[in-house]
C-alpha cells in the first residue's frame, strides 16, 4: 500500500504539488489523472524517492520514504516517464543488471527473469540489444526490469504512451494480472477509456491539488456526467484537460 500525506513541492515561486494526499491500496489499480502541469509526474517522482518533498510524507507498506528510502525502493517497481534502457545491452542483460542491483541471488534472478519474459511476451527480443527497439519493446523491457525483484507495489507513469493497439491490450491485461496477485498498482494516464476499464479508484490532480478521489462510478455521479472524460473536464474546471 502507498500512502501519500500532504505532499508539497515548489520550484521557485511555482507550487508544483500543493498538499496532495491519497492512498493506493493493495489488490487495486489506482489511476492518477490530471492535465499537463498538474503535478502528476512530480508527485510520482517523490513517491519513488527520485525527488524529496518540501513537506509531507510518503509511506510504502508503512515505511517512510524520507527516513528509509532504500527500503522503499526495494518495495517499489517503477516504470518512470523516461524509460532509461542501456542501449548496448540486450533486454535480458538490462533486466539482469537491475536484478543484481537489488541483490537477487542468481538462481532466483534466472527464474524471475524467465517468468517475466514469458508473461510479457518478450521471447523474441530477449537477446537483442535494446538500441532500435520499438516503443512497445522498450516498455516491455522497462517493466520486466521494474518487476524483477518481485515488488508488492508498482508505479507506472503513462505505461501505454506510444504503444500500438495490440501492445496496449497486452499491457492492460498484464496490469490486471498484477492486481489479481494482490499488488498495489498506481498508474498515470491521459486515456480515459483505459482509466475506465482498469481503475478501481481515480485520483484527479489539478493545479497541484487533489480535486477528486473516488471510484469511476462515484466520479460520474458526483459530476452528473455519464462519460468519464466529461466528468474529468468538469472536475479540473477547464477544457484544456482534453489536450493533456
Amino acid at each position: 500500500m502507498i500512502e501519500v500525506k500532504d505532499l508539497h513541492k515548489a520550484f521557485g515561486a511555482v507550487k508544483a504539488v500543493d498538499g496532495v494526499s491519497f492512498t493506493a491500496r493493495d489488490g487495486e489499480i489506482t489511476g492518477l489523472l490530471g492535465p499537463n502541469g498538474a503535478g502528476k509526474t512530480t508527485t510520482l517522482r517523490m513517491l519513488y524517492t527520485l525527488m524529496k518533498p518540501d513537506r509531507g510524507q510518503v509511506l510504502v507498506d508503512g515505511v517512510d520514504a524520507a527516513t528509509d528510502p532504500l527500503a522503499v525502493r526495494r518495495q517499489l517497481g517503477v516504470l518512470p516517464d523516461a524509460r532509461g534502457l542501456y542501449k548496448r545491452l540486450t533486454a535480458r542483460e538490462n533486466v539482469d543488471y537491475f536484478a543484481r542491483l537489488q541483490g537477487l541471488p542468481e538462481d532466483e534472478l534466472r527464474a524471475r527473469r524467465e517468468t517475466l519474459i514469458e508473461a510479457l511476451g518478450m521471447a523474441d527480443i530477449a537477446d537483442r540489444k535494446t538500441e532500435g527497439f520499438s516503443q512497445g519493446q522498450r516498455v516491455k523491457t522497462a517493466i520486466a526490469r521494474a518487476l524483477i525483484h518481485d515488488p508488492r507495489n508498482v508505479i507506472l507513469d503513462e505505461p501505454t504512451n506510444g504503444l500500438d493497439v495490440m501492445a496496449t491490450r497486452a499491457l492492460r491485461q498484464f496490469m490486471l494480472s498484477l492486481k489479481a496477485e494482490g499488488r498495489c498498482v498506481l498508474f498515470s494516464s491521459h486515456i480515459m477509456q483505459e482509466v475506465a476499464a482498469l481503475c478501481d479508484r481515480i485520483v484527479v490532480i489539478a493545479h497541484g491539488r487533489v480535486v477528486a478521489d473516488e471510484t469511476p462510478d462515484a466520479l460520474r455521479a458526483q459530476t452528473g456526467e455519464a462519460n468519464l472524460e466529461e466528468a474529468f473536464v468538469k472536475l479540473i474546471g477547464t477544457d484544456e484537460g482534453l489536450a493533456a
